[in-house]
């Protein structure tokens, strides 16, 4: 592309694109050639797509609603207010279309413990959604868990990657492949229903049977959602709600017993659906929570677009950081895992994150009910140690 070096009234507008910054899970970034490096030090632009003047732009970054920021004193006031600010950042408006729910029996199966069914489903009213649901043998109501994947790059599979799909095997050898890298070899959801708890997975929009999407079309694809009056990242967090509400309303579960869980992008939307929906009673996160300046640094995955897209609600950073979004959830039981040697996420975004986090539920005398953890050694994986952590965690708070 190129780069001007013509000065404005509001300074230069010299930008370069993605040089040092990873793709999630490795894929390839562009690089420049040494010319092109010194070309862009001329124009005294920055690394990672940056504006040159991105300090001032973080430097005008408050947070003026957090809580203990914002002049509204009274928390549940102050949840209604800021939970209203993030859905107006959402771009899509709540839809209360019926779930009319299908239930294929034809794909039905029985497995060790639980019954495996195939659901398809009205999020909204723009189309159908088919997900997998577990339900564990024995009586009910049972406790419950809205299971929310990651990113990864990877489209093919999205429910697929925490629930074993049954009747493809072409899915279930990229499953496998996924839950080999990311899981210790262990599906998250048929572990779950072994244990007790009704498991809900659904594809967001461009994954599995909503896709799949290519890694270069996701910025058209938001960019094309933003010039329609909606939202990528919107449309995600309004369905995961409703999945959630979904989850809630079956004969065989426990409607005061729901949770979410998530890992990587899967963890954004694990609290962010806390953040939005009183259906969710509790909400575990593998691998995403950070303050926002602290991540937006030359080098970071974040910066090169592409899968920040789906977590990206324009403007609500005037408002509220990332673990302020989260904290719409307090007092409610919450639990955030991070890996110590996981690239995606600075280790001082996740000690700001964190911090603030802990400083809400103390604040409402709760402390107890919030676990924030960092494990030695890992990286950007959700292993099976980590996952038996988590189970015992939510047996403890459901």
């Amino acid at each position: 592309m190129s780069r001007g070096t013509e000065r404005s009234p509001l300074g230069r507008r010299g930008f370069v694109t993605g040089a040092g910054a990873a793709a999630l899970f490795g894929a390839a970034g562009a690089g420049a050639d040494a010319s092109t490096a010194h070309a862009a030090q001329a124009a005294g632009v920055v690394e990672g797509s940056l504006p040159d003047f991105h300090p001032l732009l973080k430097d005008e970054l408050r947070f003026p609603l957090a809580w203990g920021t914002s002049p509204v004193r009274d928390f549940r006031t102050w949840r209604r207010t800021a939970r209203s600010k993030v859905e107006e950042h959402l771009f899509t408006e709540r839809d209360s279309t019926p779930y009319d729910p299908s239930f294929d029996e034809g794909e039905r199966a029985e497995a060790d413990g639980y019954t495996r069914e195939s659901v398809t489903l009205s999020l909204t009213r723009y189309e159908r959604v088919r997900g997998l649901l577990l339900t564990p043998h024995g009586t009910g109501p049972f406790p419950a868990v809205l299971l929310l994947h990651d990113h990864g790059s990877t489209f093919d599979i999205g429910k697929e990657k925490l629930v074993r799909p049954w009747n493809d095997d072409t899915r279930l050898a990229s499953a496998q492949a996924w839950a080999d890298r990311c899981f210790g070899g262990r599906f998250v959801g048929d572990e779950l229903a072994r244990r007790g708890y009704v498991v809900l997975a659904l594809d967001a929009f461009g994954w599995g049977d909503r896709g799949p999407v290519t890694y270069e079309q996701q910025q058209a694809l938001a960019s094309n959602f933003f010039n329609l009056g909606s939202s990528l990242a919107g449309l995600m967090a309004r369905e995961d709600v409703r999945a959630a509400r979904f989850l809630a309303g079956l004969d065989r579960v426990d409607r005061r017993r729901v949770a979410a869980v998530g890992f990587s992008m899967g963890a954004f939307r694990a609290w962010q659906t806390a953040a939005l929906s009183d259906e969710v009673a509790a909400a575990a996160s593998v691998c995403w929570m950070t303050g926002l300046k602290e991540v937006m640094v030359p080098g970071n995955n974040i910066l090169r677009g592409q899968s920040a897209y789906c977590m990206l609600h324009p403007g609500l950073a005037r408002h509220l950081d990332f673990p302020d979004v989260a904290s719409i959830a307090a007092p409610r039981p919450m639990l955030f895992f991070h890996g110590a040697q996981d690239t995606l996420f600075p280790a001082e975004g996740v000690r700001v994150a964190y911090g603030k986090l802990r400083a809400v539920w103390r604040s409402r005398h709760a402390g107890e009910r919030l676990r924030t953890e960092v494990w030695p050694g890992l990286g950007h994986v959700f292993t099976v140690p980590q996952q038996d952590e988590v189970f015992s965690w939510l047996d403890s708070v459901l």
